[in-house]
């Protein structure tokens, strides 16, 4: 698969010592700055909006709701430090919905589907890190404080977030021929640049204490949130293509950017990161299976 190679690819890449120190953050500075805004300039004007995309809408919040919360309960119930609870409300309810999340839907469901992941992403995944990842880090972390204006101007100044609202008022405005070809040509370049910069970040070295709650964290990440998104859609009798799109993304391993924030404010950087390293290789596995369930 693609995927697996361009990630062993990072990881030789990182073990060679080929790229100079933070290579991966400028690997990453490339997604947010340009191949992720010509994504979303390329798929959302078309996206003709109807009820169904209320759920890439919702959905992400009614994750972090049922997921933050069987987290919290979890660890007071196994007696977890500060550290680690902090540590799994912020891994679990986020996911990589984005670097990972936009490649996986256009594999599965192909590139007119991508729209709606976007949504979910922009309005979702990255909204929560912006607000509720704000409180968590200043609830449970060691570093500076987050003041509430500090937070909204990170939402209000993010590349992707400020593309997205240009993309939503370039909708029904009739645009030049070459819009689409070189925003397509740009666009294809994000998959095999986020994952071998997925690849060079992934550190799978982790403590023995801190086992339980990784295989606990990926559990409740990779499987039981998605299934029980699964059964509450199918028990609502709700379909669609953004549904599914929707329940995928629910799916998709930890955010990276939650475990580098998590790292710098002192929440198990080592059980963040195996979070999310460990995550992307478990979901090579679990994803086609929710894909089938999801599809069937």
């Amino acid at each position: 698969m693609p995927f697996v190679l361009l990630l062993a690819l990072g990881r030789l890449l990182d073990y060679l010592k080929i790229f100079p120190p933070g290579a991966d953050k400028s690997l990453n500075l490339y997604v947010i700055y340009i191949a992720l805004p010509a994504l979303i300039l390329r798929q959302v004007p078309g996206l003709a909006f109807s009820g169904e995309y209320l759920a890439p809408l919702i959905m992400p919040w009614l994750v972090l709701l049922f997921s933050g919360l069987l987290v919290f309960l979890l660890c007071r119930l196994l007696h977890w430090s500060r550290e680690i609870t902090g540590a799994l409300l912020l891994m679990v309810p986020l996911g990589n919905t984005a670097f990972l999340g936009l490649p996986m839907v256009e594999h599965f469901f192909g590139p007119e589907a991508v729209s709606s992941a976007v949504l979910y992403d922009q309005f979702g995944s990255f909204l929560i890190l912006s607000s509720y990842g704000a409180f968590i880090l200043a609830l449970y972390g060691s570093g500076e404080k987050p003041r509430p204006w500090v937070v909204l101007k990170k939402v209000l100044t993010f590349p992707p977030f400020l593309t997205l609202l240009v993309a939503l008022f370039l909708r029904g405005i009739v645009l030049p021929a070459w819009w689409q070809p070189n925003l397509s040509l740009i666009s294809q370049s994000m998959t095999p640049v986020v994952m071998v910069s997925i690849g060079i970040q992934m550190r799978l070295f982790l403590p023995r204490h801190e086992l339980l709650p990784l295989a606990l964290g990926l559990v409740l990440r990779l499987l039981i949130t998605p299934l029980i998104f699964l059964w509450a859609c199918r028990y609502l009798q709700l379909s669609g293509r953004a549904v599914q799109v929707a329940l995928l993304e629910t799916a998709m391993p930890s955010m990276i950017m939650a475990s580098v924030l998590a790292s710098v404010a002192g929440l198990k950087p080592r059980l963040t990161s195996a979070m999310a390293a460990y995550g992307i290789g478990c979901a090579f596995v679990t994803l086609p299976i929710i894909y089938n369930l999801v599809s069937a």
